[in-house]
């Protein structure tokens, strides 16, 4: 394919096998979220100890994908975006096989850590491609229909953990991962980056973000205005069991289940925030439209008290999901904001960056519960975080209709 072929459409196969990729990441990132409290459970944790060790792997894991995130987006611009979709995939399937062999919380996070690193370049390699061969009239649909679909996966793997023991679950993940390398096949390189590889311009340079004002300006935001979705993911959906004992409500709440109820939400959301940035012409409007949404989703989940219901939080968690559905649209502003010569880069690291951000969140919420109880840390967590997207997302540039075929020179 060259620049002066037509560009494909939203439906086409390069499109679909982005989205069925991404299906088979969120199957396995989100799966030790899903089934953490009977796999630990198995290790013979419990109480106390069973929460920590939930949130030092769920830390672990997000290293993993920082630090992935970084190796993944430099190769997919030095190599290519499909050296990144079939490398990342091997190494987070052939984690997940070994993931069901674990039987210690230090292997358990050993594993998870690997299957993060690879879990990082999945979608950022997928909305890079697919931002290079779509139109830039219709990238915005492409992109949200890949994390449309892709976001399903969660849905999968809860039902999947209710049918099979937790080891079987990730043995399903690995081999979910394999069958996909053969659809990859039929997936080609995009005609931008095949001209990249002509110039003599520097590609996938890490520290060109941070050598630049200007592009640092923009990295730094890039990154700020996608912190809602892995606060209300990693912290108050994920842990929605702890906060339900501490509103003291009477109902179990299924980690679990809250998350499949809000993946359902959140798929739905980022097929509908692809057209809503299309008839809006705006990837910023939509943004705020959806950030007002995660914030009073927020508020009626710290509004909940002793009479509310397992059905209530469920509900919560599905607004939470829905509210943070902007999922779609954060990472193609991502890969809209840079050159192609950084651009796998920066729509690979920033999601991971995000996702990384994690453990910071909860150093910050648990450190909060020195002065505050559990809810109210929660809760100032969330203010803090809201704040800082929303201020970022004011300073961000538009990118809605963006050209994209431009490089990013070292000294500009």
């Amino acid at each position: 394919m060259t620049r002066k072929q037509a560009h494909l459409g939203v439906l086409s196969i390069p499109v679909i096998v982005a989205a069925l990729g991404y299906f088979v990441d969120i199957y396995d990132l989100l799966l030790f979220n899903i089934i953490r409290v009977d796999s630990l459970k198995s290790m013979g944790l419990d109480g106390t100890a069973l929460k920590k060790a939930g949130e030092y792997i769920i830390g672990i894991q997000m290293t993993g994908l920082l630090i992935g995130g970084i190796i993944w987006g430099v190769m997919g611009d030095k190599k290519g975006r499909l050296s990144v979709l079939f490398g990342s995939i091997i190494l987070y399937s052939i984690a997940n096989i070994f993931n069901g062999f674990v039987h210690t919380v230090n292997e358990y996070a050993l594993t998870r850590f690997i299957a993060g690193i690879g879990l990082a370049g999945e979608l950022g390699a997928g909305i890079t491609l697919v931002s290079e061969l779509v139109s830039k009239e219709k990238r915005g649909i492409a992109t949200s229909f890949v994390a449309g679909i892709g976001l399903t996966g969660a849905i999968v793997a809860y039902f999947i953990s209710k049918e099979f023991d937790w080891r079987i679950c990730f043995f399903i993940g690995g081999g979910l991962g394999f069958l996909l390398l053969f659809l990859r096949i039929s997936v080609f390189e995009s005609g931008m980056y095949k001209s990249l590889q002509q110039t003599q311009v520097a590609k996938g340079n890490f520290l060109m973000f941070f050598t630049n004002a200007k592009r640092f300006k923009k990295y730094i935001l890039s990154i700020f205005i996608g912190l809602p979705t892995w606060y209300a993911i990693g912290i108050l959906i994920a842990f929605s069991n702890n906060f339900a004992k501490e509103f003291g409500m009477k109902d179990e709440i299924s980690p679990g289940k809250a998350t499949m109820y809000a993946y359902i939400a959140i798929s739905i959301g980022d097929v509908l925030v692809g057209f809503i940035s299309q008839w809006l012409k705006s990837r910023k409007k939509t943004l705020y439209i959806f950030y007002a949404l995660t914030a009073i989703a927020i508020a009626a989940y710290f509004l909940q008290g002793p009479n509310s219901t397992s059905s209530e939080m469920y509900l919560i968690c599905a607004g939470l999901g829905f509210g943070t559905g902007f999922w779609a649209i954060f990472v193609t502003m991502g890969a809209e904001q840079f050159g192609t010569n950084l651009r796998a880069t920066a729509a690979t690291t920033i999601p991971n960056m995000v996702r990384g951000s994690l453990p910071l969140m909860l150093i910050l919420f648990n450190w909060l519960q020195h002065f505050y109880s559990y809810a109210m840390s929660g809760l100032i967590t969330g203010g803090i975080v809201m704040t800082i997207t929303i201020i970022s997302a004011y300073f961000t540039h538009e990118t809605f209709g963006k050209d994209l075929d431009y490089y990013e020179h070292q000294l500009a």
